[in-house]
């Protein structure tokens, strides 16, 4: 699954083409490394947000193949650290 529709259908960030802008400026990590909102992901990546006066770990547990209720967007993921910046 593409990274921008993953944290789109996982509501990190709220819209697909917002997540897609954050990766292109190197806001989202995946595995340490700056990746594009394209990068495929795989359950067991860590992806890293920066966010405005935050930065947000989480770990990948499952996919996703379309939108889920906004109740049971947060079993898509695990939170690994959630930091004020």
């Amino acid at each position: 699954m593409r990274l921008d529709k993953f944290l789109s259908v996982s509501r990190l960030i709220k819209r697909r083409n917002l997540a897609k802008k954050a990766a292109d400026e190197g806001l989202i990590l995946v595995n340490g490394k700056v990746a594009k909102g394209s990068k495929n992901i795989s359950v067991g990546d860590k992806i890293t947000i920066r966010y405005p006066g935050h930065t947000l770990s989480i770990v990948v547990r499952q996919l996703s193949v379309g939108n889920l209720p906004k109740k049971e967007a947060h079993l898509l993921y695990d939170i690994l650290s959630d930091e004020k910046d």
